[in-house]
């Protein structure tokens, strides 16, 4: 099963060194039966793009957490096992948490199908969306703006071969 794991450059940095994502059950995205109730569709690649962008909001909220992160939105994609992944009970359908899944245990990196990194000049929207992200949890329909704002930059693909000059510890 393709998941998509939310992270930071911090957090990216930091498995690039251990070689593995996640040290235990850690939250990503998927596409699953809520997520296909939520987006209500069938096309196998949309729905992969919903997880993808689910993930990328899970980003979000974790550069909120981290104010010293470089304001850029990361996300993995990797291929796990269907039995590694469960759906968070009583979730699944919830709107707020769409797609979202626990991963039971660390997933080498070599398994990482690709990475997904905002570009460079996303980052004024991204700092502004982090900020704006409490406020919009709690219904202002300005910072819900100020979010979408975010959501409007296209993650960048890149291959895995290129994690390391994504870190800063290229050749």
């Amino acid at each position: 099963m393709r998941v998509y794991v939310p992270l930071t450059l911090p957090g990216l940095a930091e498995a690039y060194k251990t070689g593995e994502l996640g040290a235990g059950p850690f939250v990503a995205y998927a596409v699953t039966p809520g997520l296909r109730e939520w987006y209500v569709s069938d096309d196998s690649e949309e729905l992969e793009y919903a997880a993808l962008g689910r993930a990328a909001l899970a980003s979000l909220r974790l550069l909120a957490a981290e104010p010293e992160a470089p304001r850029r939105r990361v996300v993995v994609a990797v291929d796990v096992a269907d039995r590694a992944v469960s759906e968070e009970a009583g979730r699944g359908p919830d709107p707020v948490a769409p797609g979202e899944v626990r991963v039971a245990g660390a997933v080498p990196l070599g398994k990482a199908a690709s990475v997904h990194v905002d570009a460079a000049d996303a980052q004024a929207d991204v700092t502004a969306a982090a900020e704006a992200l409490p406020a919009a949890d709690v219904g202002d329909d300005d910072a819900q703006s100020v979010v979408d704002g975010a959501e409007d930059h296209e993650l960048l693909w890149f291959a895995t071969q290129e994690i390391a000059n994504l870190v800063g510890r290229g050749d």
